[in-house]
This record gives structure tokens, C-alpha cells and sequence, in this order.
């Protein structure tokens, strides 16, 4: 049994109808399909509700992918108990919260390709928070003139409100694509066969598993707020988003 990830296909997914295949001790819940972002990637996890058609609702706190699997850990009182095995449950996320970490990750694929067309450096680390992130790069030292250089170049990009598209290729494939795997390691496992890509088309081709919004007029204003050295050949950039 493998847990269907309905947002590898469609981000704007916000709810789904699934059935719970497996319960935990601590009450966590494994569902044969999810509209729930699974921590990974430097993405935080989605939260949200699960109901029952008897009007009983649990809070999802934390998602995990373990094997094939994606659990849901629920905030659970004195004596309330998890929807069980075989039980048919709906899946609901605060969009709110999904949206603003849409937009955090695609400004990071801006940031990532303007960085990689401008001066072929690797990405060496990154996390994000919604609307804050903080990505770390392959430089020695950074350029002159670096944030504001940047800062311009991404929201030249977000204006231009690029297309973004997600599709599938076979592992042997994206693996022979050097413009595919731009961290330093390659964090991919190799239970993976298929290979799910994000392409800001005309900018930048990166295989991810994250959400996105459909173009990068959705991201927002783009800025630098802090840039760090964290040793030799590895600096930190940190961002913020705000509304427009």
C-alpha cells in the first residue's frame, strides 16, 4: 500500500475524501491518499483537519512520509480517539498557510535559477518558513554588490509572471540532466524511479517535490533582508516575502 500524494500533481488541491489504511500507538493516521504536504525538501509540513461523516474533526499537526506512507499526527485530548482502520475520512488544509509556503518555495526556485544563470553556483543548504526562508549557496566570497543585484533580478522575474510546470521523468533520465540536481548532494532517494520536475518555464528546471503556484506573479515582492558567511565557500541568503 502506498499513500496516493494528490499534491504532487495539483497544488490548488485543498480537500479530498480518503480512507484510513493504518493507525498508529500514538494515534497517528496513515489515509491511501492526502492533500497533505509530507515534511521534506526544506518544506514544513501542511496542517488542517480530517472529519468524519458524523461530524467528528481532528486537528493535523505534523505529516510524515515513512516508506510508503504518509502520516498524520493528530492533536488528540483526554480520551478522544483517532478515526480507525478502513474509516472514511475528508482531508482539508489551511490553504492560507499551503499558499504562503507556495509562494516562499517558488521565490526560492527564482532565486536558485537567477543565481545558477548568472553565475553557475550550487545551492548548498536552504528551509523555509511561510513568506521567510533562507537558502545557502557554493560562493567564495559573495559577488560585489550581490543582494541588491539579486533582488533586482528576481523581482524582474516575478513581474514577468512566468508559466510554472510540473512533470514526471524516468530516474536514469533527470539523473543524466546536469541542470536538474542543482544541490551540492544529491538528496534523491533511490527507492525514487520517477523523477517529478518543476519547470519555471524560460528560467529554471529543477527536480522537486514541493508545491508551487501556477506562475511567478503569484510569488510576490521579493527581498533580501540578510546575507552571512557560514565558512569557506558557503554563504547564506535570507529572504522575506511581502503582498503586493
Amino acid at each position: 500500500m502506498q499513500t496516493d500524494q494528490l499534491y504532487l500533481r495539483d497544488a490548488y488541491q485543498t480537500t479530498a475524501e480518503a480512507t484510513v489504511v493504518a493507525v498508529r500507538d500514538d494515534g497517528a493516521v496513515a489515509l491511501d491518499r492526502t492533500v497533505f504536504y509530507a515534511t521534506g525538501g526544506g518544506q514544513p509540513h501542511d496542517v488542517g483537519t480530517l472529519a468524519d461523516s458524523s461530524g467528528n474533526e481532528w486537528q493535523v499537526v505534523e505529516v510524515r512520509k515513512q516508506g510508503d506512507l504518509v502520516w498524520h499526527s493528530l492533536a488528540l485530548d483526554d480520551g478522544v480517539e483517532p478515526p480507525a482502520s478502513g474509516q472514511s475520512v475528508t482531508g482539508t488544509i489551511d490553504w492560507g498557510r499551503r499558499l504562503r509556503l507556495m509562494r516562499t518555495h517558488t521565490a526560492l526556485h527564482i532565486l536558485c535559477g537567477v543565481i545558477w544563470n548568472e553565475w553557475g553556483v550550487l545551492v548548498t543548504g536552504g528551509n523555509m518558513e511561510p513568506l521567510s526562508a533562507r537558502m545557502d549557496f557554493e560562493f567564495s566570497p559573495l559577488p560585489e554588490g550581490f543582494a541588491a543585484r539579486v533582488t533586482d533580478l528576481v523581482n524582474a522575474e516575478i513581474a514577468a509572471d512566468r508559466p510554472i510546470e510540473v512533470s514526471f521523468l524516468g530516474r536514469a533520465a533527470a539523473l543524466a540532466d546536469p541542470e536538474l540536481i542543482r544541490t551540492k548532494v544529491n538528496l534523491i532517494p533511490e527507492s525514487v524511479t520517477d523523477i517529478r520536475v518543476v519547470d519555471i518555464v524560460g528560467l529554471d528546471r529543477q527536480a522537486d517535490g514541493g508545491t508551487h503556484v501556477a506562475s511567478t506573479g503569484a510569488v510576490g515582492r521579493f527581498e533580501i533582508t540578510k546575507t552571512e558567511s557560514k565558512g569557506r565557500g558557503n554563504k547564506r541568503v535570507r529572504v522575506v516575502l511581502h503582498d503586493v
